[in-house]
């Protein structure tokens, strides 16, 4: 997720009555909290607070001045000592945890500092741990846990069950234009936030417009072998009772060396002509045209197609070609998919 709020900060303005164009009047990032591993895991189980690694990655992502203090907070300690292998990032959310006594309130001083334009949010403050059922019977607690298990995961789930959301998270999708889930982790990062209480419901009733932004590649132990469709039917099961209004495809080509490279690692790339077809829609084209679709229990899920690849150490989303994709998808794209009072060009946007 924090690769699209790196892009679409970009659009965030701070007076939508004097900017045309593809503007982002709020922008809000629900972030999961059941990261137990690395420098988290450790500041989550000597300090009692809530894992601040992907929170941190989210406010760095949407830092106003991503150069000196970004690059601090994202600072990793070396060599043997206690600190190592935390960030300072994850150090200075602790610290202002303990000086607060409220992650959440830690996190919005940690903004104010980084300058961010946009508000980050726990989807829950319940101190929760990911549950995993595998394909053979056996049960896997931790988040850091079941990737490396190395098995088909069959559900997903919270210890404890009972969790619930903040109400600024609920008010935030009620009042959305624009509901983005992913990229990220399928079942690690985006189906934990849809199993605190009461978000799906949220999401069902928010008139907002529901796009899912798919991986370009598969996941070693998530979700090894899956298909696109497959990351959609499984979100979709997640998501009931709500559903997906768009779904966004990577078609860019990826080089010869990173497919290896990832292959090495039992990655492979969700993108090409070969991913499309197996969505049985036209090959790329970034125009949702009405045979561009994927129909899952008779509900049709327009496919929007688009390079989005940037090649660097890794592969990933370009974060200024994702979020102008998004923001196609709502503008100009799928028009008739809200009602006229809700297609703007400043809107209100919650990422997932």
């Amino acid at each position: 997720m924090a690769t699209l709020l790196r892009g679409l900060k970009r659009h965030v303005i701070d007076d939508s009555a004097h900017l045309p164009g593809q503007c982002i009047e709020s922008l809000t990032a629900v972030v999961t909290v059941t990261d137990d591993g690395g420098s988290s895991g450790r500041l989550r189980e000597e300090f009692q607070m809530l894992p601040p690694g992907d929170i941190r990655n989210c406010l760095v992502a949407l830092s106003e001045d991503e150069r000196l203090l970004a690059r601090l907070f994202q600072y990793r300690f070396p060599g043997q000592g206690s600190v190592r292998g935390h960030s300072f990032g994850n150090l200075f959310l602790a610290a202002l945890t303990g000086i607060t006594g409220d992650f959440v309130e830690a996190i919005r001083l940690c903004s104010e500092v980084l300058a961010t334009k946009g508000k980050i949010i726990p989807s829950t403050t319940a101190d929760v741990t990911l549950v995993a059922e595998l394909d053979d019977g056996f049960i896997v607690r931790g988040e850091s846990k079941i990737s490396a298990a190395g098995r088909r995961i069959q559900r997903i789930a919270l210890d404890p069950p009972d969790c619930h959301p903040l109400p600024e998270t609920l008010a935030s999708i009620a009042e959305a234009d624009l509901i983005t889930l992913g990229p990220g982790s399928l079942f690690t990062s985006i189906i934990p936030n849809l199993l605190v209480n009461g978000i799906t419901e949220a999401i069902a009733a928010s008139h907002a417009l529901k796009v899912y932004v798919c991986n370009l590649m598969t996941q070693p132990g998530e979700t090894t072998g899956f298909s696109i469709a497959d990351h959609v039917v499984t979100l979709l099961a997640a998501l009931a009772p709500a559903t997906l209004d768009a779904v966004i495809v990577n078609h860019g080509k990826i080089s010869a060396a990173a497919r290896a490279r990832y292959r090495l690692e039992g990655a492979r790339p969700l993108t090409g002509r070969s991913a499309i077809r197996r969505l049985k829609v036209p090959p790329p084209g970034i125009r949702v045209a009405a045979d561009q679709f994927l129909v899952v229990d008779g509900h049709r899920i327009p496919v929007v197609t688009a390079d989005l690849v940037e090649e660097t150490e890794v592969v990933r989303h370009a974060p200024e070609k994702l979020a102008q994709v998004v923001l196609d998808v709502y503008t100009r794209r799928l028009p008739s998919s809200l009602p006229s009072t809700q297609r703007k060009a400043n809107l209100r946007l919650v990422a997932r």
